[in-house]
């Protein structure tokens, strides 16, 4: 530590959640950074970063003790059953495999182990056909969950490989319930948490650009009267309305203008289902990424956010039963409110050069979230 406190005019450490945090005054000399304080850093065992503008105010973070072991085999077998999952639901959406029928509310685990008799007796060959769902859909999932992953780690939080979540495709229509991964040390500033909580979607909205636009070149317009819907998709032989975004809707405008109704190919819904799943999780509630990402922009104001949020939802669910579903999970996720918890320094501000991440994930709501999920 001699080297870097001897550029400093002022510091202070603490330890918390196997973490040593060093926030730092630097002298005037020494801001820029000068040479001395250069190669301080670059000795520094752990990750630093300046906290203002004008490069006065430093940040350093260090682990303390040796690193968790991961538990590499159960996140490894819940991604390889979640890619069985999904292409089950692919396979089905292509109409080329029927699922064993699930047995009911109650009986969700014999549904699961229903679905993997039938994959043992015949049924996996058949899986190949929901490929072309279930990989661009997975590379969303993943994508956005390496998104926050890799931005904890420049921060040295501590965070988990991603948990992915297989469903039976005789239970679920695409697979899965998502991903996630586990912040296990504190968030020292509303800084880190807007990073952390934007880089997932930014990162997976990038990919759903991409996904959406060979979807949206592979799918097919139908005429007027066959389908309610501006677009669908068919499950088990009947079709299943999905609702607009902007994006989506500007979409189908740029790649079949004019359409009445368009029938999406497999990888065209699954970029819709990337793109709602980004809408749900930039909602500005508790501790879903938006609520991260609405605190690090606002601070305690986030709070008046989110129970404007909360009460919009409630107005939807009169359109859309579905949202009554996503209200209890976004309560349950933050610990059964709408404010997202305080950070350990919440008064310090972000960066007015990092505000922009923020910003662009306010738009990426704005042109992912659809109002009415599921049409007639």
């Amino acid at each position: 530590m001699e080297p870097l406190t001897a550029t400093f005019e002022a510091w202070r450490t603490h330890a918390l959640g196997g973490r040593e945090y060093v926030e730092a005054l630097v002298a005037p000399e020494h801001r820029g950074p000068s040479p001395a304080l250069a190669q301080a850093l670059a000795a520094w065992p752990g990750r630093h970063y300046w906290a203002d503008h004008e490069r006065t105010h430093l940040v350093l973070i260090r682990p303390l003790g040796t690193a968790r072991r991961e538990r590499w085999l159960l996140h490894g077998a819940l991604f390889a059953l979640t890619v069985v999952c999904a292409l089950g639901a692919g396979a089905v959406l292509a109409g080329g495999w029927t699922p064993a029928e699930p047995p009911g509310l109650a009986g969700v685990v014999v549904g699961g182990i229903r679905f993997f008799e039938q994959l043992g007796n015949s049924g996996w060959r058949d899986l190949v056909a929901g490929w072309s769902f279930a990989l661009p859909l997975l590379g969303i999932l993943l994508v956005h969950e390496l998104g926050h992953y890799f931005a904890a780690r420049r921060y040295a939080i501590d965070a988990s490989p991603p948990y992915f979540l297989p469903v039976p495709p005789n239970l679920s229509p695409i697979g899965s319930l998502g991903a996630y991964i586990r912040l296990r040390s504190p968030v020292l500033d509303r800084r880190q948490l807007l990073d952390v909580g934007a880089a997932g979607p930014l990162a997976g909205f990038v990919l759903t650009l991409g996904v959406l636009a060979w979807g949206f070149a592979t799918s097919q317009a139908v005429e007027p009267g066959l389908a309610a819907a501006r677009s669908f998709v068919t499950l088990a032989g009947e079709p299943v309305g999905l609702g607009d975004s902007l994006l989506i809707a500007g979409f189908r405008h740029l790649f079949l203008p004019g359409a009445a109704s368009v029938h999406l190919s497999l990888p065209a819904f699954a970029g819709w289902v990337g793109a709602f799943v980004t809408g749900l999780n930039l909602l500005p509630l508790s501790q879903l990424d938006g609520g991260h990402v609405l605190y690090g922009l606002l601070g305690r104001r986030q709070a008046a956010v989110g129970l404007v949020t909360l009460l919009a939802l409630l107005a939807l669910a009169q359109l859309s039963w579905n949202w009554y579903v996503w209200v209890a999970v976004a309560l349950f996720v933050g610990g059964g409110g709408w404010a997202h918890p305080s950070v350990l320094a919440p008064a310090r501000p972000v960066p007015p050069g990092r505000r922009w991440i923020g910003w662009a994930s306010v738009a990426v709501f704005v042109v992912t979230f659809v109002p009415v999920p599921f049409g007639r």
